[in-house]
Parts: structure tokens; sequence; C-alpha cells
């Protein structure tokens, strides 16, 4: 019999973890909501996922703890709450109210001791506990009844800590966290624990000594002299230490574990709420309210029709035939192919399911040219019917694309969502997990037959009519296609890789704790901001919420500073390798293909870019050697191929030159110039001739810095010269080009006008920030402004040439395939008799794409590998 279960949420927490993962939001009244629109959401999913019994917040009060007054000094360097974050809790804590979650603060005891007592407590009545925090301090508390239930990377991802997980990522058991803390301390706690003894040294004592007090008790086997010295030295340290440590388990709560029962919210009060805070998200969420009455009515009303049998199949056939549009969603499932195909056709809702009977009529329907496709993230449908060998054609409509098109700034595109906005229901979609599975296709399918018209309707509005129908929707069958067939890696290259990294990183780790004088763990910012600014006594850059930063542009503007920065630039650097391409490739290689399947994603980036995901490939980096080295694994297919990869020349530039109309610009692409040599010769006034290649580094700065709206602030840290120095260099560059900053300056004000900008192709890009009274966020809003219309227009150009490239290799039958885009970028994996004629196409309709007042041009090599193709 499964046992009760209850959730017990660490309040100050994860409100911190809210404030610093979402960015700043603010309702009609200016006041910031962020931290509850991401404690609010963190729970909603808490419930959904876990479906607790007994649910508790518990938050810190105002005021001195008994640890205080044990040690005047703890949490003495901890800094004042934003103001930001502040505003919000007395609001915060009417939601969690409305909610009706038991919610406890009890004046001179903290959160985690609250939280100690009550999972303790309710342990003992046999009920699982789940402890959510992103405080490491609750592992103490673990048992056979009790997880830890830890957030990561802001609160979208939370990862389950018991027992045996405690021991084998960490090596401590529950009890010994306390004495780990105790010997290391915890600087946010400004608990001091032993002088000398970092994590890495303590983790090595407790597992000699097991506790704290038999440590102290046998000093003289400490095989470090230093380190015996220390403890010795402070042995009444280490003590005080481990019970500032220690959550008690005995805070007065008498209330019995029935009084934390959760029970539905007050959807009254709770509706208010999220009303007064704009929480318009989640007001459409509100499952009980009674509009709901309503909701589940026009769900209810959804007919299943089921189709068995050749004779209705064939009947189905008729009816598509005659409306010459199929609206479909194909069910996913873990083996990449589908188990139903849902379709909605003259306004009923069909399922049939895929076997050996209905798989060639299916096909019949969906590579038939004459009847229109319509879904939402239709890709993944062509990818899932690529897997039983049926091609789809005449794609028309994605509902999730044109609601990305119409604002690409969402953090989501999910149909039920998209299907609120337009007609203000709520719906169950295929992505929902409650209810029955095949009535959400249903009620998928239907919705969007329903989006179809009004989706069109606005695009037509905003001019984006041919960006949506010969650019964007035309793409995702390019797309699918290029996820099929994915890219092929040499598995054993990445091993010998990976043993190759793997030592440098040990010798770096060496010559790293030679420049400290010690050991310490590098990859922990404390630690290293210890060694950087207290013993080695760098200037602190950069001052964040929870100490000096250590980030990869502060050791940047130390790097003249001391040797080993440049060593922890090259460990970082070399590590993010290993782990993020090195180990990442070699966990997602297709075992049955020997490739990688990349996802490619139109409806992530607000400028039209594509990105792409498990894994990113346009992250891959190419500064370095080590970076360049990951291009090696990535080869063709079988020795019958190679790779074609055609890279656009300067195209943001370019793009610059046609939208700014700046003859001097436009006249150097024309002439094809050297444009940074062209540039370093106006900035610096020197005869082209004289242009030094530092000057054409500078200058090179400059041009790409200006496509992204770059300050003399900016160009000084990248350039690392004066601010003065970096602010001529701009002045200079905008005297010689007059039109750019024209451009540049009607862009802003145009911004501010509409509200939103536009590439060359009506692509839309809303920038609210240009509003904002906070400076910082009016100034990003501007670069925003002057980058997007840029950097939106060549991904408008590069997705035309996919499209185009793609269709010439299909219309002439060829054996090669268009498997990669990178920004600029297009990798061709050719069958090698249709080398050259692979490298004319590409070219040629890169060339193309799109008629600027200055030429595009395209550089095309071939190689056995990504790498041999640069």
């Amino acid at each position: 019999m499964k046992k009760d279960s209850m959730i017990i949420i660490d309040g100050n927490s994860l409100m911190h973890r809210a404030f610093y993962a979402l960015p700043p939001l603010t309702n009609k009244d200016g006041l910031h909501t962020n931290v509850i629109y991401g404690f609010v959401n963190m729970i909603n999913k808490l419930i959904e996922g876990y479906k607790p019994k007994y649910m508790a917040i518990a938050f810190d009060l105002k005021g001195p703890t008994f640890r205080h007054k044990e040690y005047a000094e703890y949490k003495a360097k901890r800094l004042k709450m934003a103001e930001d974050m502040a505003e919000q809790i007395p609001y915060l804590k009417k939601v969690v109210d409305a909610m009706n979650i038991k919610r406890l603060e009890i004046e001179g005891f903290e959160a985690d001791d609250i939280i100690g007592t009550l999972s303790k407590k309710s342990g003992k009545e046999d009920v699982d506990i789940l402890i959510v925090t992103g405080d490491r301090d609750a592992f103490q508390l673990i048992d056979e009844n009790i997880h830890v239930l830890m957030t990561k990377k802001g609160i979208s991802e939370m990862e389950e800590y018991d027992n045996e997980k405690l021991i084998s990522q960490y090596g401590v058991t529950p009890e010994q966290v306390i004495d780990l803390k105790g010997l290391m301390g915890d600087a946010s706690d400004n608990i001091p624990g032993v002088p000398g003894v970092g994590e890495k040294t303590a983790l090595e004592l407790i597992k000699q000594f097991g506790t704290v007090e038999n440590l102290l008790e046998n000093t003289e086997n400490i095989k470090k002299n230093k380190v015996r010295e220390n403890v010795e030295n402070n042995k009444e340290m280490a003590r005080l230490s481990k019970r500032l440590a220690t959550i008690v388990t005995d805070v007065p709560i008498d209330a019995p574990l029935e009084d934390f029962t959760y029970k539905e919210p007050d959807y009254e009060a709770l509706y208010e709420l999220y009303s007064m805070l704009n929480f318009k998200s989640l007001l459409d969420k509100m499952k009980s309210y009674p509009a709901r009455k309503e909701i589940e009515g026009s769900q209810q009303d959804i007919v299943i029709n089921e189709i068995k049998g050749e004779a209705e199949i064939k009947q189905l056939l008729v009816k598509f035939a005659k409306e010459g549009r199929i609206v479909f969603k194909a069910s996913q499932s873990p083996h990449g192919v589908p188990d139903y195909i849902y379709v909605s056709a003259e306004g009923r809702q069909y399922s049939i399911a895929v076997d050996e009977i209905s798989i060639p009529f299916i096909k019949d329907v969906m590579e038939n040219e004459n009847i229109e496709k319509a879904g939402h993230d239709i890709k993944a449908d062509l990818v899932s019917l690529k897997n039983i060998g049926i091609n789809v054609e005449n794609v028309k409509f994605d509902s999730m694309i044109g609601a990305y098109l119409l604002n690409p700034s969402k953090p989501d595109y999910k149909l039920r969502n998209i299907y609120s906005e337009f007609f203000g229901t709520e719906i169950k979609d295929y992505e929902s997990k409650e209810g029955d599975i095949r009535q959400n296709y249903c009620s998928s399918v239907k919705a969007i037959a329903e989006l179809i018209d009004p989706i069109r309707e606005n695009i037509a509005k905003m001019n984006m009519e041919q960006l949506y129908n010969e650019v964007e929707v035309p793409l995702i069958e390019v797309l699918a296609d290029m996820e099929h067939e994915g890219f092929k890696v040499d598995k054993e290259r990445l091993l010998e890789l990976s043993a190759l990294y793997s030592e440098k990183l040990s010798k770096l780790t060496e010559e790293i704790y030679g420049f400290a004088g010690e050991e310490f763990n590098i990859n922990s910012t404390k630690q290293l901001s210890v060694i950087l600014f207290e013993k080695l006594m760098l200037p602190p850059i950069k001052k964040t919420k929870t100490g000096y930063s250590t980030d990869v542009e502060v050791l940047e503007q130390l790097s003249d500073k001391h040797p080993i920065i440049e060593k922890l630039l090259e460990y970082r650097q070399l590590l993010k390798i290993k782990s993020t391409y090195v180990e990442g490739l070699i966990n997602i290689i297709n075992e049955r293909t020997g490739k990688i399947h990349s996802k490619f994603n139109q409806t992530v980036t607000a400028t039209g870019r594509l990105s792409s995901t498990e894994p990113n490939l346009q992250n891959i980096p190419v500064k370095t050697e080590n970076g360049r080295e990951i291009r090696k694994v990535f080869v063709p297919q079988n020795e019958d191929y190679v790779l074609v990869d055609a890279d656009y020349s300067q195209i943001e530039l370019r793009v610059l030159a046609h939208i700014s109309g700046d003859e001097g610009l436009i006249k150097s692409f024309i002439n094809n110039e050297d444009i940074h040599r062209r540039t370093a010769s106006e900035v610096f006034g020197v005869d082209s001739d004289l242009v030094s290649p530092l000057m054409r580094s500078r200058a090179k700065a400059v041009n790409f810095g200006i496509v992204y709206g770059i300050s003399d602030f900016g160009l000084s840290r990248d350039l690392k010269i004066p601010r003065k120095e970096a602010k001529l260099y701009i002045d200079n560059y905008f005297d010689r080009y007059p039109l750019v900053k024209k451009y540049m300056e009607d862009i802003v004000k145009e911004g501010k006008e509409k509200g939103y900008v536009t590439t060359i192709l009506n692509r839309i890009r809303y920038i609210p920030e240009l509003s904002s009274s906070n400076a910082v966020q009016r100034n990003f809003g501007e670069r925003m402004a002057m980058n997007t219309p840029i950097q939106g227009s060549a991904a408008d150009i590069i997705k035309i040439a996919m499209v185009s490239v793609y269709k010439e290799l299909k219309a002439r039958r060829m054996k090669s395939r268009l498997i990669l885009q990178i920004h600029d970028e297009l990798i061709v994996e050719a069958y090698k008799d249709e080398v050259e004629e692979v490298k004319k196409i590409v070219k040629e309709k890169m060339e193309k794409a799109f008629t600027l007042k200055v030429p595009l041009t395209v550089d095309v090599n071939a190689g056995m590998s990504w790498y041999d193709t640069k």
C-alpha cells in the first residue's frame, strides 16, 4: 500500500531562486512580481507532479534567532535583501494563504529548524517527506522517510536526493553533512569553520575520522602538518561551527499532521490576487474557478470517431480529398514512432491506430501533394512519420510557428496557451497529463483547426504572409529532414579526446594549485574567490549578492595580474568542452544510426535565428584549438560522402549596409574590399596600405560591435583600451559612415513609437524595455532595437537559402542532403559523384536568396570532416 506523502517547502530559499532565475517582471502598478510568479509556478509543478496529501511552507522571520545569541557574528556578512524582492514578500504570502497551503514562521527559529522539526515529526507517522529547497544544509535531514528535492538552474530543474544518492555524490552521510560544515564553515551564513580547511580537506578529514568530535580527540593522526595545527588551535571554533550548522528538530510546533492536509485553493481570493498581479497565464490555468464548468462542458463535447479496417479508412480518405486539408497530430511514443494519428476534418475528430493495415493509407494521404497539412509543432509529427517511411508533403500551417511570429518573445508556445489567448477558453491538449490522452489529442486537433483562420488573419495584418508562407512553414520540412538524417560522429575519436582532455585538466589542476600555494575546489566560486581576492590579493572586479564574482568576464579583466588567471581560463574552457561536447556527444549518439540527431528549433530566439538542442551544435567553440578539435569528430556517414560547407561572408555587415543605405559602406562591399581594412583606414585616418594588423583587428571589433549597438564602455572592455580611446573609434566610425548612425538613431525612435522593430521580411520583435523607467533596461532595449533588424534579417536570408537549397537537391533527386545550419553556415553531406554540382547549387542559392544593395558572397569548401571544411 502506497504511503501518504508530504511536501515541505523552504520558502526563503525558493524565493531567492525565483528572484535570480527570472527576469524583472512588474504589474501595471510597477510592483515587481518575478518572485511570486516563479514561486507559484514551482508550487503548481510540485502539486501536479507529486500530488501530495500534505503540504507546508516555512519562512524565516526578521530578528535574531538562538544562533545569533550564541554567535553574534552569525550571518553578519549577509547582504541586505534586494528591495525588488522584499516588496514582493507580503503579496507572496497572501498568494500562499489563498492556495490554502499551511504557512509556518516561528520567532527565534529559522525556516530550516521548522522544516527539520516538521519533517522528523511527520516522518514518525509513516509519511514520505519531500523537502524542497536550494540549500544543501537540508541534506542532514535525509533518512528513510525524508528525501530532499534540490532546485537546480533557477527553479526549472530539480534533483531528488536520498541517503544513497547523497553518499554517492558527496561522499558523506546525512549526519556527516553537519560535521563537514563544522570544519569548512559557510561564508553565506558567516559560520567560521576551521581556518585553512576547505571542502576538499574537510571531506578527507571526515572520511578518516567520521565526526568532528572524533577528529578533535585524535588530532595527532592528522597527516598534514598545517591542517593539524589549524585544527588543534581552533577546536572550540569547530565545535561552535557544528552547533551553528545543526538544524534543530524540536521547535515547538503543536499542530497535528491533519492541519497540513492540502486542500483546494480559495479560488476567489486567488483570482483577485492573480488579477492584481497581472498573471494572465495563471488566470487562464485556474482549474476550478466558476468558468471551469463551461470549459469542461466544451471538452466533453468532443467525440472520438475511431477508424478501423480498410473500408472505414478509405471512406475517410474521400473526406480528406474533398476538403483538401487535414489537421493532424501523431501521438508521441518513447520509441520514436506514432501509435495513433489523430485528425480533424469537416468539423469532426478521428483516431486511427498506426498498424500494418492503416500505414499504406496514411502514407497515401500524407504524401498526397493536393491535400494541405496543418498541425501544431508539426515538425515533431513529420520526424516520427519519417521513422515509419512516410514523407509528409504540402505542409501549409503550424499554429506554433504562427503564434511565434505574432510574438517571438513568449516563454513557450503550447497549444493550450495559444488557444486560450485567442478564444479565452482553456482546453486540454496533447501535452496535458490529466484526463484521457486520446481525448486530449482530439481536443488538440479540434483546437488547431479552429486556430487556422484567426492566426492567418493576424499574420496578414502584420504583413508577415511572405515570411510565414514562403519561409517559416516550408522550413519545417527542411528541419524535419535534417533531424531525421542526423550527423555522423566518430565515437572512437571522442573517447580519445576524453582521455586526452582528462590528462590536460589534471596537469592544469596541478599548475593552478602551484600558483595558489594550496589545493582547493577550482569549481567552487567561494573557494576560488578566497584564493584570488584574499590570498593572492588580486583586485575584485565585480560583486554579486553572494560575494565577489569569478566569472569569465572578471577573469579576463584580471588576465595580466597573475599567471594563475591564464590557467584558470584554460581550465574552464577545457572542462566545458570535455563535459558538454566530448562526454555530452558520446551520451547521445544514436546506437542504431551512429549519428547525433540534434533538434532544430524555430520558436526559441526572439530574433528569428534557429537554435539547436540535444545537443546545441551552435555553441561548439571555434576560437581555440581544443574547440576546433571537436569539429573533427563530425564526419560523413560513410566513405561515399564528403561534407560541403558554405558560409556567408560578413552577412550582418552587408545587411547593415543595405538597411542604412550608407554609400561608403555599400561601395566597400560592391568593390569587394576588405571591409575591416577599409574601416581601419577610415577610422584611423591612414592609407589602406598602412593599416597594421592591430588596426584591422580593432576595426573589426568596431564593425561587429556597431551591429550589436556596442557602447564605448563595451568596446573599451573588449579591446582592453581606455574608454576615451574607444569613444574616439566609435565617433570616427560614425563620422565616416553617417547613415549608419542615422539608422541607429531612427530605429530606436521607431521602436519607441511602435513598441516593436521589424526585419526586411517584416519579422516582428516587441521591445517593451524601450519604454522602461529603468535606465539599464532601457539601454538594453535600445541595443536590441539596433541589432534585431540586422540579425533578424540575416536569419531571414539564411532560412530562405535553406529552403531553396533543400528544394533544389530534392527536385534533382540527388543523394546529397542538407544536414546542418549554424548561424550563417550550411553543411551538406554530399555524395562524392555530386560534390561539384552541390557546390554550385549551394553557392548560387545562397547568394541569390535575397537581393540587397550589396552582393551576398559565400565561401564553399569540402572535406572529410567538419574541421577540414574550414
